[in-house]
């Protein structure tokens, strides 16, 4: 039997159920008003080509970070930003056609880091590669 894990970020896969990007900014600004963070998650979807089903964001208060999730029909976009530390941790996992790299692409104009890292899993690529049960 062949184990096929999420994690081997090298190994590219025939087959996945979707991507998921693990994504720190640092030095990272616009990380305190949850309206134009809520609108750069949102739009970061649709570049992705995923369809945007709801967007709920939370303010912690005056100088504080926001935490907040775009639901989509492909997964989701979450993020919590830390202002104080120009921090923003953000996932972005997505199924189907939908571009995660178009999602990433438009966060980094948004939030502008000095520095990122940005990891990547090939979700359900067991699932995808073990046979339909009979």
């Amino acid at each position: 039997m062949t184990v096929l894990s999420p994690f081997d970020i090298d190994r590219k896969p025939d087959i996945s159920l979707g991507k998921h990007l693990i994504v720190e900014f640092q030095g990272a600004i616009s990380l305190e008003d949850p309206n134009p963070v809520a609108q750069a998650i949102k739009v970061a979807a649709e570049k992705a080509g995923a369809t945007v089903l709801d967007v709920k964001m939370h303010n912690f208060g005056e100088g504080q970070g926001v935490t907040g999730v775009a639901l989509l029909a492909e997964s989701h976009i979450s993020i919590h930003t830390w202002p104080e530390h120009g921090y923003a941790a953000i996932d972005v996992f997505m199924c189907g056609d939908a571009d995660t790299s178009l999602s990433i692409d438009h966060l980094r104009a948004f939030f502008k880091p000095q520095s990122e890292s940005v990891v990547v899993l090939n979700r359900g690529c067991s699932i995808a590669h073990r046979p339909a049960p009979e």
